[in-house]
């Protein structure tokens, strides 16, 4: 996401659609890759809402949640400081872009409740392979139609204070857009209870089953 971002200021400059349609389809992109490489070692949590929302559900021992928010939160800001330094920029150069506005709050909560309702959508479905694509696939269109280009993950965001370049966001902006990211993730958790009733028999496949993980069949 930061590299990409990068890439495109100075593939495309002067022209902000042209490099925000590069960042989405190579963000897109990359995480259906990073999803099935890493799905079978963690089931590619590679969110704080989506793992706190599958623990609630049953689907991810609470007991683990500290360790994969950490985790999260350690690999996005190394990806920020190695996606610097690999432009050749300052390792740790923090945003001075402000994201502050009613506009862009709403819009957190939209991506990340769409994002949860696709996940445990597909995995209720029994389509738990279909899961990287749909994930991108979402995550690329996000960009365009939520305000905010949709970060949707609380661990992406705060990495991308870590970066003054085109995706990053000021630090005084980042507790905001958590807590929206979080306002989301509990609306999203009434909402995918209300529209699956089982989804617990399910989701130990979120968001696609690690290896050893048994896999429920939905009736």
């Amino acid at each position: 996401m930061v590299g990409s971002g990068i890439a495109a200021e100075r593939l495309s400059p002067d022209d902000v659609g042209l490099q925000l349609l590069e960042n989405a389809a190579a963000t897109a992109a990359g995480l259906v890759a990073l999803i099935l490489a890493f799905g079978p070692v963690s089931g590619a949590h590679f969110n704080p809402v989506v793992s706190l929302v599958d623990a609630v559900l049953g689907g991810l021992d609470g007991r683990d949640v500290p360790v994969y928010i950490g985790a999260q939160i350690t690999g996005g800001i190394t990806g920020a400081i190695v996606a610097n330094v690999m432009f050749e920029l300052d390792p740790v150069t923090w945003s001075d872009y402000t994201r502050s506005a009613g506009g862009l709050w709403l819009g957190e909560v939209v991506a990340t409740i769409g994002l949860l309702v696709v996940i445990f959508g597909v995995v209720r479905s029994g389509r738990s392979a279909a899961a990287p694509f749909a994930v991108g696939a979402y995550i690329g269109g996000a960009y365009f139609f939520t305000s905010s280009t949709s970060f949707a993950n609380p661990a992406v965001t705060i990495a991308r204070a870590f970066t003054d370049t085109f995706s990053g966001i000021a630090p005084s902006s980042v507790a905001a857009f958590v807590a929206f990211q979080l306002l989301g993730g509990a609306l999203a958790l009434a909402l995918v209870r209300a529209l699956y009733p089982d989804i617990a028999e399910v989701a130990a496949d979120v968001i696609v089953p690690a290896a050893g993980a048994s896999s429920a069949s939905p009736t």
